[in-house]
């Protein structure tokens, strides 16, 4: 509706941001999640509301990037350890749910929808997906990501996440374009696709790992963005040009580095852009909802959105009790998953490429899928009372599985590395984070897994799992942390109890008012310990020694008490032992 004259592209961005930002408050004030606040906003302000924003296809070619970025995450998330205790929930319940659903919702469409065969398949078969970026955020807020629970959801999500890439390869098989005619055969790119996928490997292992290395050696941060969007983009661009699926390069690019050290300032730096753009898409998808089309036909949109809910809540739930769930959890879990997912955007904007369907049962399936996303939080609050298991007075709820990491140790120098052994001796799982290259290198020659970043940033201490830690350990040297670092991590995550490396007592008295649970002087019990050696060299008794030391201490925690109460580092200097030379102050 509008030309492209000079101010309109910031004016339509103005325009766009604004409405996102107050439908999707409101939708979250309301409990309704994000997503659903994306595509209100986006059909409120597009050509067939208020008219105040056009050309939805040109905005959904750029916001489309969203959805590559999503799947380079889900990549990042796939470390083969994970994957591997996962692999029967992934390729099991989630590759059974996705057919399954897919088989029967294309069976709803072809008989009540009155559409063709090949039609009701590329319709059928994206319902069969769910929404990712609606159902882990509910998951979270929860608490229940990392519970048994949590992780069946997550693992038929997974697979959805990956089943996109097939699903796209069938509607493009089914597709009646003449322009699709043209194509390679399903056997040549299959070939292609084998040999993208190895090269991709390849490059990950001998091009990018070594250019992370360079820039972390560098310790330039925005380098790092860089390189994370050029490495998720590039991958993309080779399969495009390979007429594959920009999906599965993201996916493989994510998974090339999922168990790099990397991964978790990656994920930190290209989250923002993944919520960014992934929430343009869901703004382009409303401007492009044909309201009139639906508003011929609300009773069919109606109808079809309860029968898409009621479909996958019965399969599903079924899978879930032919999987030992009991049929609380099962119907939880179906209920959880009974909405339409982002993906079958995508798909459907394919099968209309393809001519498989028209715009308006584009425009209505978009509309159904809209409806059954904003009825998932509705039924899992109404149906809270009797889904949830009984619990018994003896009987303990599930706790978080063993895949996240109890504590996080932040510097791994020799410090860090004494604290993280004892830990790992008593089989406590602690995720470890540094910022020196050369040290990350030599411990991963010992076999420990050292992850590159700034422990000090919020964003990547939750990608890290800091929300479920019990615990996180700043180790780092010198005099690094203050206490608004520590503020905001307690803010952040206050369930994780923080200790922390003192390098000195001005650090210490600085760091004692702060949040922090405990603060230790990096050097104080080894020059004690020397201390006691010197003396017992000089013939001094056992008993002698251990009064010295008893005394030293007793004066040095009053001493540290009153400097605390003061502030001042140079109070209560009459409970020092021995006048230090040139004026220094006692560390």
């Amino acid at each position: 509706m509008h030309d492209a004259a000079p101010g309109s592209m910031l004016r339509d961005g103005m325009v766009l941001l604004g409405a996102g930002l107050f439908f999707v408050l409101l939708f979250r004030r309301l409990g309704l999640g994000a997503t659903l606040g994306y595509l209100v906003a986006g059909a409120v302000v597009g050509p067939h509301v208020l008219g105040l924003v056009g050309d939805a296809e040109s905005k959904m070619g750029i916001a489309e990037l969203g959805i590559t970025l999503l799947l380079f995450l889900v990549g990042l998330e796939l470390n083969p350890s994970r994957l591997w205790r996962m692999k029967h929930e992934i390729f099991g319940l989630g590759l059974i749910q996705v057919t399954l659903c897919g088989v029967a919702l294309t069976a709803v469409v072809w008989l009540f929808g009155r559409f063709s065969l090949p039609a009701a398949l590329a319709l059928g078969l994206p319902l069969a997906l769910s929404s990712t970026a609606q159902v882990l955020p509910m998951l979270q807020s929860a608490g229940r990501l990392r519970t048994p629970f949590g992780e069946r959801a997550f693992s038929i999500l997974l697979f959805q996440d990956l089943s996109i890439v097939p699903l796209i390869t069938i509607v493009a098989a089914l597709s009646r374009n003449p322009a699709d005619a043209n194509a390679p055969p399903g056997w040549l790119l299959a070939i292609y696709t084998l040999i993208a996928v190895g090269g991709l490997i390849l490059a990950g292992r001998f091009l990018l790992r070594p250019l992370f290395r360079l820039i972390g050696n560098l310790g330039e941060r925005e380098m790092f963005v860089f390189a994370g969007l050029f490495t998720v983009i590039a991958s993309a661009a080779v399969m495009e040009a390979l007429g594959l699926s920009t999906a599965l390069g993201a996916f493989i690019a994510g998974v090339m580095l999922a168990d790099s050290p990397y991964r978790h300032e990656l994920e930190a730096d290209v989250e923002p852009f993944r919520s960014i753009l992934l929430g343009l898409f869901f703004l382009a998808v409303g401007m492009l909802l044909d309201l009139n089309a639906i508003a011929e036909r609300p009773v069919f949109v109606i109808a079809m959105a309860l029968a898409l809910i009621a479909t996958k809540t019965a399969v599903i739930s079924a899978i879930g009790m032919g999987f030992k769930m009991t049929w609380r959890s099962a119907l939880a879990l179906g209920l959880l998953l009974s909405q339409g997912g982002e993906f079958g955007f995508v798909l459907f904007a394919q099968a209309q490429a393809g001519y498989l369907v028209a715009p308006e049962a584009v425009s209505l399936f978009t509309a159904i899928i809209t409806v059954s996303m904003a009825t998932t939080p509705f039924l899992m609050g109404i149906t809270r009372r009797f889904r949830e298991e009984p619990v018994a007075k003896d009987q303990q709820r599930d706790g978080p599985t063993a895949d996240g990491a109890n504590a996080i140790i932040v510097g791994y120098g020799r410090f860090g590395q004494t604290v993280g052994q004892m830990l790992s001796m008593q089989d406590i799982p602690v995720t470890l984070i540094d910022t020196d290259i050369e040290m990350i290198d030599i411990a991963g020659e010992f076999g420990a897994k050292v992850y590159y970043g700034d422990g000090t940033r919020l964003d990547l201490l939750r990608q890290a799992g800091a929300a479920d830690a019990e615990m996180i350990c700043f180790c780092m040297d010198g005099d690094q942390i203050q206490p608004d670092t520590l503020e905001g991590v307690h803010e952040a995550f206050p369930k994780a109890a923080i200790y922390v490396r003192a390098f000195d007592r001005r650090a210490l008295v600085k760091l004692k008012k702060g949040s922090a649970d405990y603060v230790v002087r990096e050097v104080l019990e080894s020059a004690v310990k020397m201390g006691r050696v010197a003396l017992q060299g000089l013939g001094v008794s056992t008993a002698d020694i251990d009064r010295a030391e008893s005394s030293y201490r007793a004066r040095d925690k009053e001493r540290l008490r009153i400097q605390i109460e003061a502030g001042d580092i140079r109070a209560a200097r009459s409970l020092v032992a021995a006048q230090q030379p040139w004026g220094n102050e006692p560390r």
